[in-house]
């Protein structure tokens, strides 16, 4: 059954839409649309295929929620688009020509729709000799800004973000400037950046020795690194801003399939996909959910129904490669040449509150081995099948599998994280742990509507405890672990993803990534109070247990380094003096910094070109911000939208908002104008409106400087007092509500944002 939320996430981000961004197809006609479009793949092995009884299958698949494609797939299929990867991996060669053939690539590929992973490791180092004009490189960083503004300015439209992953080598001469070079978080906003590993040097630093750099370009040593420094930093900087990750260069290459095409040096950007310079990587997950069954008043998992689901869905996946138009003809020929797939799951974290099995257990991570043995091998099964139907994959006999079973695709598996996937499917993200169990969510009016998970729900209702105020105080808390008059047995298995330590976080990764062809992609989530050798003790033990990479987040740091403005004193927060906070809040040159929790509502607002999102938020202060989304690509969104960043930043300099109500009112667009029954003449309009019923509400439009620097000298005095909303939450662009740190990536709940597209 898909929900409400599922349904408006649906139409504002995958069903088709005409020019005014009014919907043209139904969510049964969007899986009509992609069961019909990857279903006719089958006519191309077999004249006489029953394509209209595939067809069937995949939309019987989709609807009863057992599996889903990703994101491109679902948008794309069967549309003039025709794009269904959700990401790819590009070659950065070292010259001009290569570099700039890269960004001409990518900017295709993110105008597609599609992510990005380069590696940065071929890129000679700042400051060396480039023979053709006797001049010096600028080194891979520079150049990594440059991708970076061309991704900034192709993504302006589209239904999905251009997302891309940087890697260095750490081994690299300018590995020390690329680990920090995210600690100003307005930096390289457009990539997550993770450093290669190799074997040799996390050898250096279980040793305490030093290892060396080496010119890509010469392949001649540069000098020579301190390997536990150089770990440190990166510890240091993940712990700072969640960046960079790791990734384990020797692991990815043991598992290359076909090592004669050359060396894995990147993955897609939540690095759980690694692939070879022009592979795309095809991706889907089975709802584990969905897959449960009840048995003598309990549930147990439905392998029977698995096993089908899998074949069907490895079917369903290489049908996508062969109808998939791809963005570069590289791309086309190298992903039909190994015709790698990606199977994974969701709803792992639900599927265990079912079972009763409690996330951070040895029985836990014992459930995730078996899952995931079973879809690797069933996956491999259908593989195979499909094989002796259509042949191996074109470089099967130079790979690695040559003298077994032919197999259509060069891998089967893959752990993606799931974020808007999985909201369509009502379950929780990949194989993370629930997020939180409960949220408040502020619609129009500012009312509060408190939204519970449903098997929580199901389990305190079943015990006679379940109460507006008991979800309220979850919602608020964010964990049952200290609730009182909750059963035990119910705190013991109900735990969310910071109840969860650091290590069962790893430990789950290396369960599945056993049983998995490509990657895990895996956030592992630390209270803001964890410390550097927390983290440290995380990317050890994931390198000692297998895994191929990790990321880590700690909960609020990027809203503090936000604050600190990139600058870390031994962990601690300078809190300003009250003089700094007159000029800097209520000075007339410098806005007032937006503050870290906010309230407010959003309204959509019929306009001439279709719809318009305007938030209006809120602190104690006042009116804080507004922010505007059209419900279309194309019209003017660049306009609406600096209208409200100067708005925003008028108000925080301290103008009235009474007095931008009266210079925006009444400006009219010919667009809207022309339309009868619109109650808006044009967006400033609308957005003047948005901010005049904040007003008329009774909201404080400001307060007094002296209030303001009352409030932070009473901060300075306890500085580790400060509430804990401030310091853990991240807020969505889009919708303003809570965002979710996991499956490498960050996804919104609310709206389907997500980071990665």
């Amino acid at each position: 059954m898909i929900t409400e939320n599922a349904k408006a996430v649906l139409e504002r981000r995958y069903l088709a839409k005409d020019e005014r961004g009014n919907p043209v197809e139904t969510v049964d006609g969007l899986f009509h649309r992609v069961a019909g479009a990857v279903a006719s793949a089958d006519a191309r092995f077999d004249p006489g295929a029953d394509v209209k009884k595939t067809e069937a299958l995949f939309y019987e698949l989709m609807t009863n929620l057992d599996f889903l494609p990703n994101s491109p797939t679902l948008m794309n299929a069967g549309r003039p688009l025709g794009q269904l990867s959700a990401c790819f991996v590009l070659p950065v060669g070292d010259s001009m020509e290569d570099i700039f053939d890269a960004i001409k690539n990518a900017a295709l590929i993110h105008k597609s729709g599609g992510g990005t992973g380069f590696s940065f490791s071929r890129l000679r180092p700042k400051g060396a000799t480039v023979n053709s004009t006797g001049g010096v490189a600028s080194g891979p960083i520079s150049f990594m800004k440059v991708f970076n503004a061309a991704t900034e300015a192709v993504k302006q439209g589209g239904t999905r973000r251009g997302a891309n992953m940087g890697i260095l080598r750490v081994d690299h001469p300018d590995i020390m400037e690329f680990i920090t070079c995210k600690n100003d978080l307005k930096e390289v906003t457009n990539f997550n950046i993770s450093v290669g590993i190799t074997e040799a040097f996390m050898k250096a630093v279980e040793a305490n020795k030093t290892y060396k750099l080496v010119d890509p370009a010469t392949q001649e040593v540069t000098g020579r690194l301190n390997a536990r420094e150089v770990f440190q930093t990166i510890v240091n900087s993940a712990w700072q801003t969640g960046e960079p990750g790791i990734i384990f260069l020797d692991r990815l290459n043991r598992d290359n399939i076909v090592p004669g095409q050359g060396d894995i040096e990147s993955t897609n950007p939540c690095g759980e996909q690694p692939l070879l310079p022009y592979e795309a990587c095809n991706l889907g997950s089975i709802n584990l959910v969905t897959h449960l069954k009840e048995e003598n008043g309990s549930f147990v998992l439905d392998e029977d129904k698995l096993r089908r689901t899998i074949r069907t869905a490895v079917h369903f996946l290489d049908n996508v490669i062969e109808v998939n138009q791809y963005p570069l003809p590289e791309i086309d020929r190298m992903t039909r040449s190994t015709r790698k797939i990606g199977l994974g799951v969701m709803g792992f974290a639900d599927m265990l509150l079912y079972l009763g099995i409690p996330y951070n257990s040895e029985e836990g991570v014992a459930t995730a081995r078996r899952i995931m043995e079973l879809v690797n091998r069933v996956g491999h099964e259908a593989s195979q099948e499909l094989a002796g139907v259509r042949g191996a994959f074109p470089l099967f006999e130079e790979s690695i599998y040559k003298d077994g079973a032919p197999l259509r695709n060069g891998t089967v598996t893959t752990i993606a994280p799931t974020g808007t996937l999985s909201i369509i499917a009502g379950v929780s993200s990949g194989v993370e742990p629930v997020f939180a169990y409960a949220y408040i969510r502020n619609v129009m009016d500012n009312t509060h509507l408190v939204e519970t998970n449903q098997i929580l729900k199901e389990k305190l209702t079943a015990a006679g405890i379940c109460t507006d105020e008991l979800m309220k105080q979850i919602a608020e808390e964010g964990t049952l672990a200290h609730i009182e008059g909750i059963p035990e047995e119910i705190r013991r298995v109900f735990v969310c993803a910071h109840d969860v330590s650091p290590v069962w976080h790893v430990k789950m990764q290396a369960a599945f990534q056993e049983f998995t062809d490509n990657a895990v992609s895996k956030t592992v989530n630390f209270p803001n109070s964890a410390t550097q050798d927390e983290v440290a003790e995380v990317y050890t033990l994931a390198y000692r247990l297998g895994c191929k990479g990790t990321t880590i987040y700690r909960d609020g740091s990027r809203n503090e380094q936000v604050l600190n403005i990139g600058k870390v004193n031994g962990g601690k927060k300078k809190q300003p003096s009250p003089e700094e906070v007159m000029a800097d809040q209520y000075g007339h040159i410098l806005p007032r910094p937006r503050p870290e929790v906010t309230q407010g509502f959003t309204e959509k607002v019929k306009i001439g070109c279709g719809n318009l999102y305007i938030t209006v938020n809120s602190d104690e202060t006042g009116i804080c911000e507004v922010f505007t989304n059209t419900g279309r690509a194309g019209g003017c969104p660049s306009q609406s939208e600096a209208t409200a960043r100067l708005v925003s930043v008028a108000i925080r300099s301290g103008l009235d908002p009474k007095e931008i109500v009266q210079q925006l009112k009444g400006i009219r667009c010919p667009s809207t104008i022309r339309q009868k029954g619109l109650n808006v003449t044009s967006c400033p309009d609308a957005i003047a409106k948005a901010i005049e019923k904040v007003i008329g509400g009774g909201r404080p439009s400001s307060k007094s400087p002296a209030a303001a620097v009352a409030k932070v000298a009473r901060l300075s005095k306890a500085p580790d007092m400060a509430p804990s909303e401030v310091l853990h939450a991240k807020y969505c662009p889009e919708c303003g509500s809570k965002l979710e740190h996991e499956g490498g990536c960050v996804t919104c709940r609310n709206c389907g944002y997500s980071k990665c597209g």
